[in-house]
This record gives structure tokens, C-alpha cells and sequence, in this order.
């Protein structure tokens, strides 16, 4: 005998909702897996900047000293990268399904991944911006001696507003990651039918569309990257707008493009490697 009406939306309704926990699961499962393949990288990058080593001499340290020190501090960007996945992918995954909907043909089904991926990198700016702060006070070397734990840093940061304080560098942040996660869900698609269109397999053409897409949007946003750093790494004294940090970023920069870009290869390069493996296990 068929079911009533009503058990039927009832059943199409879970199954609905478990497509959409599933991408939850898939997002922070994938960033979980690249973030664990590709940290002896974030360390060797880590180990180059703090102390000015070579790359195969940093490689030969870290091989020296084993598996055990080679993840050493892995947990916390671990945690982070992995809930930020989870939000991105599923949040991004539940508004492409409300916006194909509700968009009866208003706005072009190409356009909607880049148009969920907008909103979606919104919302994570929002969420993520008090840790990135946090990240950034921490990883500045003049806040050593009078902000030395991560405590000591919440504490100051909890006695600002929370303009100045927590969500410093949201409008830039929110603008970087917004655009760029819209470049990405926007573009991954494409790049990733065009290349299986050459006879690669799924896996090959996921991992070059992710790696594209990748330093597409690196290398378009980098400078708000820099401008953001620059905002969130001091606490207290002369709080100036988004504009006025800006000018001041350009000059110390000497007008100079290539200057703004320094540092950025290896950041990029890293990226490219994580979001090329990060697509191609969401993918597939």
C-alpha cells in the first residue's frame, strides 16, 4: 500500500537533510586529511621564515628529528582548519540548495556555487575573525615581551571593544573571504569538467582544478592577506580605519606591486598543494 502524502514529503525531508549533513561531514573530513598530508610543509615554511633556513636544510632538520617533533603542534590548526572546513563546505552546500529553490531561473544556475560561496565565506569571515586576530598578536615577535601567552592575549583583546579588540580587520577580512570563496566554488566546477574533458580521471582533474582555482584566488587576494596581518598584529595604541592602514601598507611598500608580494610565493604555493587535495577528497 503507498504511503500517505505526508509520510512522503516526511521521508524527503530526511533524506534532504542528510544530503546536507553529509556535506558538513565530507568539508571537515577533507580539510581534516589535506591539513594532516601537507603540515610537514606548513612546518617547513614555518621553519624557513622564523629562521632564515634553506628549504632542504630545514627538510634535513625535520627529518632528523622524527615523526614525533615533525607534528608537534598540529592540534590547534588542526581543530580550526577543520571546523572552518565543515562550515565553508556545508554552509556554502545549504545555500546553493535554497538559492536553486528559490531562484526560478532569476539568476543564472552557473552563477549560483559563486553566489553561495559569497555568503557562505561571509559568515565564516564572521565566525573565524577573532581567531585569526588571536593567530596574528601571537605570531608577531614585538608582542613577546608584554603579550607572551595566549592568554595574556585574550585578556588584553577581551578588554578592547570588539572592533578594536576581537574583530579588528573584519571588513577586509570579510571582503577577502568572501570574494574568495566565491572565486572558488565558482570556478572549481568549470576548471574541473574542463580538465576531465582531456581524459584525466575524477581524483587528477579534482586536484587540478582545486590547485587552479587556488592560486587564482591567492594571487588575486594575497594583498588584502597582508593588509589583514598588518591590522591584527598589534594591540593597543593608534587604532587607524581600513583606508588609512592601506596608504600606510603602500608606502612602506614603496608603491611597489612586486614589494607587497614578497613572501607570498611559498604562502601560495602552500595553498595551491592544500586546496588541490582538499577538492579532490570533497570531490570524490
Amino acid at each position: 500500500m503507498a504511503g500517505s502524502p505526508d509520510n512522503e514529503k516526511g521521508e524527503e525531508s530526511l533524506k534532504d537533510l542528510m544530503v546536507r549533513f553529509r556535506s558538513y561531514l565530507y568539508g571537515g573530513f577533507s580539510v581534516f586529511l589535506s591539513t594532516v598530508i601537507v603540515f610537514p610543509v606548513y612546518k617547513t615554511v614555518f621553519r624557513q621564515q622564523i629562521h632564515n633556513t634553506p628549504v632542504p636544510r630545514a627538510v634535513g632538520q625535520l627529518y632528523k628529528e622524527g615523526p614525533a617533533k615533525l607534528y608537534r603542534g598540529v592540534l590547534p590548526p588542526l581543530l580550526m582548519k577543520t571546523l572552518n572546513g565543515t562550515l565553508l563546505f556545508g554552509l556554502q552546500d545549504t545555500l546553493l540548495h535554497h538559492l536553486t529553490l528559490s531562484s526560478h531561473s532569476v539568476i543564472s544556475t552557473s552563477a549560483l556555487p559563486a553566489l553561495a560561496g559569497f555568503g557562505a565565506g561571509m559568515v565564516e569571515a564572521v565566525v573565524f575573525t577573532p581567531f585569526e586576530r588571536i593567530q596574528n598578536v601571537l605570531q608577531n615577535s614585538q608582542n613577546d615581551r608584554h603579550l607572551p601567552t595566549r592568554k595574556s592575549v585574550l585578556v588584553r583583546l577581551k578588554a578592547q571593544r570588539l572592533a578594536l579588540g576581537y574583530y579588528r580587520a573584519l571588513l577586509p577580512i570579510t571582503a577577502r573571504n568572501a570574494l574568495g570563496s566565491s572565486l572558488y566554488f565558482g570556478m572549481k566546477g568549470p576548471v574541473c569538467a574542463a580538465v576531465a574533458g582531456q581524459g584525466l580521471s575524477p581524483v587528477v582533474s579534482s586536484f587540478i582544478s582545486g590547485t587552479f582555482t587556488s592560486m587564482a584566488v591567492s594571487l588575486a587576494l594575497y594583498p588584502l592577506s597582508v593588509l589583514v596581518a598588518n591590522m591584527q598584529a598589534q594591540v593597543g595604541g593608534e587604532m587607524k580605519g581600513v583606508m588609512a592602514c592601506w596608504k600606510v601598507l603602500w608606502e612602506s611598500r614603496q608603491r611597489n606591486v612586486a614589494l607587497l608580494y614578497r613572501g607570498g610565493s611559498l604562502v601560495i604555493l602552500r595553498s595551491c598543494i592544500t586546496w588541490g587535495i582538499t577538492t579532490a577528497i570533497y570531490d570524490n
